[in-house]
């Protein structure tokens, strides 16, 4: 077996953001490692772009293919520099890091699902014959796990997990045969719950600072074991009603006698986008919780917190908040419930994460053959992706940041020469500056009352950006001639 070069030949002093995504990765050859270098920064730089509008000539379209095509290379390999890139930033930052995890789907038109997989199957409805019809749909799963600041700026990914289906039966079907519950762990799929929290642990390396957040789906009794087991902190949605005290009632039981810690005033919209205002009574109660009975001997009773957030009544056009969650963390006062409650809140930004990487890389309208393939492609737009939404949140957490902490001198000089600024700018050379001169490129209005440019601005004007620099250069190539 060959020993594995890294990408560090072929940079130095990792001067832009691609260096510094890729400075640890480690190849099974160095030409594999800066042809993945070149791709990063080619389809970073064409956002949404087909690969051949990415690679622009034949030569470095049939060498991307290649790329992606190669037995030697895998997720592991490309992601690897970026996981490194995350803990590094993890350990430059302060306090709590929330470490977001959530299951995406990408489905794939193709006429056979062999090469690809399937990811599950839906009902078509029924046939001439009045039989019911069954569609099997193509694609790839990925469980991702992204590490945020508590203010919401994401340091990165620390977990990714890729995998498809050759079969699917639903949950229902499964039932009929099995009781779920005394099934092990290690023989489902959501074990990619407690691998990606171990995964993320390890790598950032201060369990104490990780709280680990997740939906509905996340509520296992296993993963609160592997939490406390490891030293690291969860905050999950629970969906399921546990066994509580001496295991001859449930949670819910204790929370309905529970009283009301105080209300907390949010705002909310509803369907139509209208704001409203809405309070929220508060319950929160530190609670004995049991393992399923199927598990009782193989793990252990804990003492978790257990916090309610509902809404009164019934509002219009939306559904009324009732948050339910589990935590090992210590609720004492309503201030720390509220604290909880917006941390959890920040959950969604896994999702905006997976929105960029599918509608703004268009990741399901890729062509290449077999799933292998795809999932090489998609870890590379996993950390295109990260670019993206990182730029936008350091608008809003750190705005008074020095500029070259995301772009280079070349960039900046472009924006102050092609979009000047409406006004004398009251911080300078601040970051927040030039992320707007992006968002502008991008269609961005920067109207006095408009809120902070989003992620679709930004991948538009970051290919702006990056097709005005090649002109830029192209056209000094010219002039030295």
């Amino acid at each position: 077996m060959r020993r594995k070069e890294g990408c560090r030949g072929s940079v130095i002093g990792a001067t832009n953001w691609v260096d510094r995504e890729v400075e640890a990765c480690e190849f099974a050859d160095l030409r594999l490692g800066r042809r993945f270098r070149s791709l990063l920064e080619q389809i970073g730089d064409a956002v949404g772009g087909s690969v051949p509008m990415a690679c622009r000539d034949w030569a470095n379209i049939k060498a991307a293919y290649r790329f992606f095509a190669n037995e030697r290379v895998n997720e592991a390999d490309i992601l690897g520099g970026h996981f490194q890139a995350t803990h590094d930033r993890f350990a430059a930052s302060d306090g709590p890091i929330l470490v977001l995890h959530d299951t995406t789907e990408f489905t794939f038109q193709r006429n056979s699902t062999e090469p690809i997989g399937i990811t599950y199957s839906i009902n078509s409805g029924r046939d001439k014959a009045g039989r019911l019809r069954a569609h099997t749909v193509c694609g790839i799963l990925m469980h991702s796990s992204l590490a945020i600041t508590t203010e919401g700026l994401p340091l990165g990914l620390s977990a990714v997990k890729f995998w498809n289906r050759k079969k699917f039966k639903g949950k229902a079907a499964l039932k009929r045969k099995v009781n779920p519950t005394r099934v092990p762990i290690e023989k489902k799929e959501s074990v990619r719950w407690l691998e990606d929290l171990k995964q993320s642990t390890e790598l950032l390396g201060e369990p104490g600072r990780c709280i680990h957040i997740g939906d509905r789906e996340s509520d296992i009794y296993e993963l609160f074991c592997a939490g406390q087991e490891i030293g690291t902190h969860f905050l999950v949605r629970t969906f399921i009603d546990r066994l509580a005290g001496d295991g001859d009632h449930t949670v819910s039981a204790d929370m309905a006698k529970a009283k009301v810690r105080g209300r907390h005033r949010i705002e909310v919209q509803d369907a139509n986008g209208t704001p409203q205002k809405v309070e929220l009574e508060i319950k929160y109660e530190r609670l004995q919780l049991r393992p399923p009975i199927g598990k009782q001997k193989r793990y252990p009773p804990l003492e978790l917190t257990v916090l309610h957030a509902q809404e009164g009544g019934k509002p219009k056009n939306r559904r009324p908040i009732d948050w339910k969650l589990i935590t090992d963390l210590p609720v004492r006062t309503l201030t720390d419930a509220v604290e909880k409650l917006r941390w959890y809140a920040l959950r969604w930004k896994i999702e905006v994460f997976h929105k960029i990487v599918k509608s703004g890389c268009k990741a399901e309208d890729r062509r290449l053959r077999t799933a292998e393939r795809l999932v090489n492609l998609i870890a590379i737009f996993c950390i295109v992706s990260w670019r993206i939404f990182w730029m936008t949140m350091l608008n809003r957490s750190d705005p008074n940041a020095h500029p070259s902490r995301a772009l280079t001198n070349t960039e900046m000089r472009l924006l102050d020469r092609l979009v000047p600024d409406k006004n004398e700018p009251p911080n300078g050379r601040a970051i927040s500056r030039y992320i707007i001169k992006i968002a502008r490129l991008g269609g961005f209005l920067s109207r006095a009352k408009d809120p902070a440019p989003g992620n679709i601005v930004m991948w538009r004007g970051l290919s702006r950006l990056s097709d005005i620099e090649l002109g830029a250069f192209s056209g000094a190539q010219n002039v030295g001639n």
